[in-house]
């Protein structure tokens, strides 16, 4: 027994129904041209940085660079839950592997500059599945506040209060847009404005409890990630010092995957155990290695839903 028949097909709502299509010409050509642009610039990624990032990588065993893509993927199998369980609460229930693909594969247009392409893919390949389009705008979105809400209570857990105290003032804002009330009203006044029909089913406290649980699990691996490549400040720092540049990446829309900004930070953060050039080094190396995770989950993740 299979994924698809052991976990349930998603139900469409709504009148919404998988696309007869989906393997039309046109849309393999537009999904072709899609991942050969995200591949093209996660490759630029990896070669612009290529000298700094062996400097970082020869001071490294092959253990601790196996075990840190191995606590990236596991890393980034937590997003994807996440997100997962948000679509699911609200009314489209995936089955692992194609959940994974449309994830994944859809992940990889943060590397394109925009912040539109990851939820644009995620929407065409939801909707082969019977998603409504809205439903995974609505799931895309919500990631946001909950990464970012997770990723602050991690930092004032792990780093110190002294330093960053200040994040205290967010908190308060982050914790009203998790509150299931607060966040089905705005859903419900977006799709208003956009002349779309409502989500036939709110996203409940339970759901949102959930892909909490999956977010934190995911900030842990991330640390642990960090950790064997910059042990020097112990595991906890390292968990916290990538929660806090992590959301301070993810702040800048504009720029593809947080590209540089993420960097600064992590080097800002790592200040009181490394040196500046080990930083960079540091910083750089983890980017690397979260680039190569993410071409390694979206490649299995098509690879496995072809089996379905």
């Amino acid at each position: 027994m299979n994924d698809a028949e052991t976990a349930g097909t998603a139900v469409p709502e709504g009148g919404a129904q998988p696309m007869g299509p989906k393997g039309s010409p046109l849309r393999r050509v537009v999904r072709v041209a899609f991942l050969l642009v995200a591949l093209g610039f996660g490759g630029w990624a990896v070669a612009s940085q290529w000298d700094s990032v062996l400097a970082g990588f020869a001071r490294l065993s092959w253990v601790a660079l196996a075990g840190s893509l191995a606590s990236v993927v596991a890393a980034l199998l937590g997003a994807m839950l996440t997100w997962r369980t948000l679509l699911a609460d609200l009314g489209s229930p995936l089955p692992l592997r194609p959940a994974a693909k449309v994830f994944f594969v859809g992940q990889l247009g943060k590397y394109i500059p925009g912040a539109v392409w990851p939820v644009l893919a995620q929407m065409e390949m939801g909707r082969d599945l019977g998603v409504p389009r809205s439903r995974s705008a609505a799931a895309f979105f919500l990631m946001m506040p909950i990464q970012l809400a997770s990723g602050l209570l991690v930092t004032l857990g792990t780093l110190s209060w002294d330093t960053y105290g200040w994040l205290l003032l967010f908190l308060p804002v982050l914790l009203v847009l998790l509150e299931p009330k607060v966040i089905n009203a705005v859903i419900g006044f977006g799709l208003r404005k956009l002349r779309r029909a409502p989500l036939e089913r709110p996203l409940t406290r339970r759901g949102m409890l959930t892909a909490l649980g999956w977010a934190l699990a995911g900030w842990a691996c991330y640390g642990l990630h960090l950790y064997l490549i910059a042990p020097q400040g112990g595991l906890i720092f390292a968990i916290g010092a990538f929660a806090l540049s992590w959301c301070l990446g993810i702040l800048t829309f504009v720029v593809p995957a947080g590209a540089g900004v993420r960097e600064l930070a992590m080097v800002a953060v790592l200040a009181p155990v490394l040196d500046r050039g080990s930083a960079i080094a540091v910083a750089l190396s983890s980017r690397i290695v979260i680039v190569i995770g993410d071409l390694i989950c979206a490649g299995l993740a098509g690879i496995a839903a072809r089996r379905d």
